[in-house]
């Protein structure tokens, strides 16, 4: 069936009438696109029914698709765009980089200038050891949270995700009981213990009841990157079962990192974890991964360190660890969020787009809530229906399934999606998003003025009841 027969019962939608004919390009690159690519795509975060537009240009806040329409944009490169689109400083810095060579093949300066800016900024970082992306870094940590441990199994919590590989699939998508997902053998899945999150003694009691635990896996933020929030002093009562153990606390900063505060997650929380990864921010937009952590632990990819110890090196190549494009990209980008705060810029901006957005959705009597931490910001479109004052929401309130649920609720999520992007603002599916350091208040004017448009578009096509 082809993606136009499945949108057949959407087609005498305003909202995707208005939309399809925008991006008449778009729609005409997708037909191309799923030609060569399974859905059209090439990241499943960038599926929308009927399909999702082609951009041709990004610069700060904004970008253009191929139709020639400006979108306020809170995709941010999945999260990695905290300093905006071609950042100046940053174009200036890989231009620069492009012509001196994209691949020695050999180690360089920007490698030992990039390490020593994580080492600076993150606290847990004592030794830094780069990846070409997150997921590399969560393969890599966890093998080394096991022979750092001598243990195997690795205790992890409903909806984080920690990339797309083997060990960290079960309880991250579709399969939120911990059972296995195709193509990942179940002896691969029973390696990890699936928790909720929402009872946090239960976690401490199974961390000081079993002695087979390698590491507990987490997002600081809750999981996908604050879709459903831990609780109050989750993260302290983890550190302090896992110190008392010798079982390693292992942060997933890929999204947190550089943008909860300078430091990250650990550094706002005042929680410093034994090891963490990192991505996005930390290659400054470009492909690139850290693993960070206490220096014992990194040791074991150290030809010295293991030597002495007469133990088995941990083998860690890597075709495009550190590439030069990258590094160049990474020193310049950390550099500056180092010196200009830009994390906390970027978080003041999200805080008054969220009250904003807030206003809106109490002022059209629409039952739903905003929310989100640091400088994200996530949309609860209520689609079972429960009693909920926007004035009030509160995130902790909701059970993870309808939290989560709601991402995946029929078409309204890819309808306020497409509603949001008529009027100019793209967002990502959950729905919600990433604001930079150059948002500001013509972009939150912009955002403001597409919800409101579009939960009235909603309200006469009765996806919305007003409260």
């Amino acid at each position: 069936m082809s993606s136009a027969e499945t949108t057949s019962a959407a087609t005498n939608s305003a909202i995707v009438t208005d939309y399809k004919a925008r991006t008449g390009r778009s729609g005409a690159l997708f037909e191309r696109a799923r030609k060569v690519l399974p859905s059209g795509i090439t990241h499943d975060a960038r599926y929308l029914d009927p399909y999702s537009i082609h951009v041709a240009k990004a610069t700060g806040p904004r970008k253009w698709d191929v139709d020639g329409n400006e979108y306020v944009d809170y995709f941010g490169g999945h999260g990695a765009m905290l300093l905006g689109h071609s950042h100046p400083a940053v174009v200036e810095a890989v231009k620069k980089q492009i012509e001196l060579g994209t691949h020695y093949g050999s180690s360089h300066e920007l490698e030992v200038r990039w390490a020593e800016l994580v080492c600076e900024l993150t606290p847990c970082a004592e030794r830094v050891r780069f990846t070409a992306s997150g997921t590399e870094a969560s393969h890599m940590a966890i093998r080394l949270a096991r022979a750092h441990t001598g243990r195997d199994k690795i205790v992890r919590f409903i909806g984080h995700f920690h990339g797309w590989h083997d060990n960290v699939s079960a309880g991250a998508g579709a399969t939120y009981d911990g059972g296995t997902t195709p193509g990942v053998p179940q002896s691969v899945s029973d390696l990890s213990i699936i928790m909720p999150s929402d009872d946090v003694a239960a976690v401490v009691k199974l961390i000081e009841t079993r002695d087979d635990i390698a590491a507990v896996m987490f997002e600081p933020s809750g999981a996908s990157w604050g879709q459903v929030p831990l609780p109050p002093g989750f993260v302290q009562a983890v550190r302090d079962a896992t110190a008392k153990k010798g079982v390693v606390m292992l942060m997933d900063e890929v999204i947190t990192g550089y943008r909860w505060s300078s430091g990250g997650a650990q550094k706002a929380m005042g929680v410093t974890p034994d090891l963490c990864i990192q991505a996005k921010i930390v290659a400054g937009g470009l492909p690139g991964g850290a693993v960070a952590g206490r220096r014992d632990i990194l040791d074991r990819i150290d030809y010295a360190a293991t030597a002495a110890k007469k133990i088995e090196k941990i083998a860690h190549p890597g075709t495009y660890n550190a590439n030069p494009l990258s590094a160049a990209a990474a020193v310049t980008a950390l550099t500056l969020l180092r010196d200009e705060d830009l994390a906390e810029k970027a978080n003041r901006t999200a805080a008054e787009l969220r009250k904003a957005l807030t206003e809106v959705l109490v002022q059209e009597g629409v039952p739903w809530g905003i929310y989100g931490q640091s400088s994200t910001f996530l949309i609860y479109p209520n689609p079972y229906g429960d009693p909920i004052d926007p004035a009030t929401f509160d995130p902790l309130k909701v059970p993870f399934a309808k939290l989560k649920g709601a991402r995946g609720a029929g078409p309204l999520t890819g309808k306020i999606r497409m509603g949001l992007m008529t009027h100019g603002v793209d967002v990502m599916g959950a729905p919600g998003g990433f604001v930079s350091a150059t948002h500001g208040g013509a972009e939150i004017e912009k955002t403001v003025h597409a919800l409101r448009q579009t939960v009235r578009a909603l309200k006469a096509e009765r996806e919305v009841k007003a409260a």
